[in-house]
């Protein structure tokens, strides 16, 4: 079941279900089928990985695949039959699971950073450090639309029509999709520090914004009602330690979040009763914290997936594999968790 397997020093003190063996090197993305509980995981290491994860928890390996250099991102198609890897090899490549055969289906001038299939457009939308946003239609070799950004982009995410995509600088572009080829609103980061990742609400009415500094933003698309509804909230930091928030991902069902950080913990929160639902144990190396680089849930988010590697803030330099070994994790979500709960009135005396 969930939870039995044995924590292995301070690397699983959740008691989670380790993937073993480690990975060769650090997780970039993680992603859940739409139809099954099949992982894949994208690394530092040029590889692609798959594993069926069965109801107790335990992940079998399934199939994996390659690029020429690192993968930075992955998204699967909507019925669950291909995933789509981006590379520092500038390509996007298509995965067949059925066949084990890829193809590349997108080309960009840089590393590719995010990728995102929208199956009510059926396209592809691809953003890269090179600059660019993306879309193609996988029926032709070349993009339909190319959108120039501002800077590079570090973050992205859609949910049919919002798109919202984070580049350097901290730009943020928020797209509507019925008219994919101009932003609907151009603004900047109401977080002072680099963006690392983004989130659309279940909703579509707005999104949030995780930071290198410790901080979440709940930003609605329209100012009316962001005026009274935008705030945001310190997370991931320890006494005068301050951490980056590397993931952040909406449960499926109940439409709380999780976020998971350089500090080596994910805790869940509600952002409507602006409370956090439940707070992990933090895993480590030793005496520093193991980060957590990328997360996910399966389709009906009984599985929250997370992944511990290094994350290079301290450079190439302080890379350690014999002592940071990344490693997959499965956490088995309880109700209590990830279910929204009533603010709890307080009492003045």
């Amino acid at each position: 079941m969930f939870g039995a397997a044995a924590a292995t020093g301070g690397i699983n003190p959740n008691k989670d279900v380790q993937i073993t063996p480690p990975l060769a090197d650090g997780v970039t993305s993680l992603g859940f089928s739409p139809r099954a509980n099949l992982l894949v995981a994208t690394c530092w290491d040029n590889n692609v990985y798959c594993w069926e994860v069965a109801s107790n928890g335990q992940a079998a390996p399934k199939a994996s695949t390659s690029h020429t250099q690192p993968v930075l991102c992955s998204s699967w198609n909507a019925d669950g039959s291909a995933v789509f890897t981006g590379s520092c090899d500038k390509t996007v490549k298509m995965w067949n699971l059925a066949t084990n055969q890829s193809q590349q289906v997108a080309l960009h001038d840089g590393p590719v950073r995010h990728c995102a299939f929208i199956p009510e457009n059926n396209l592809l939308v691809t953003g890269s450090w090179d600059k660019t946003l993306k879309y193609w239609d996988l029926r032709t070799p070349s993009a339909v639309f190319s959108y120039t950004l501002p800077e590079r982009c570090y973050a992205l995410d859609v949910k049919h029509p919002l798109l919202v995509v984070g580049t350097a600088d901290r730009h943020l572009l928020v797209f509507n999709l019925q008219n994919p080829s101009t932003p609907y609103k151009q603004l900047q980061s109401p977080l002072k520090w680099q963006t690392r990742c983004l989130a659309c609400f279940p909703d579509k009415t707005g999104y949030l914004i995780g930071s290198i500094e410790g901080r979440v933003a709940v930003q609605h698309v329209e100012d009316s009602i962001g005026q009274t509804k935008n705030f945001t909230f310190k997370c991931h930091r320890e006494g005068n330690d301050i951490y980056a928030v590397n993931s952040i991902e909406f449960h499926p069902v109940h439409g709380t979040f999780v976020t998971a950080g350089s500090d080596g913990t994910y805790n869940f929160w509600d952002k409507d009763s602006k409370q956090r639902l439940k707070a992990m144990a933090k895993c480590s190396y030793g005496a520093e914290p193991a980060p957590i680089t990328c997360g996910g849930f399966n389709a009906d988010g009984s599985i929250y997936a997370y992944g511990l590697s290094y994350d290079w803030s301290k450079g190439f330099q302080a890379y350690n594999p014999s002592q940071m070994p990344s490693y997959i994790h499965l956490h088995g979500t309880q109700e209590a968790e990830v279910k929204a709960r009533p603010k709890t009135p307080t009492t003045r005396k």
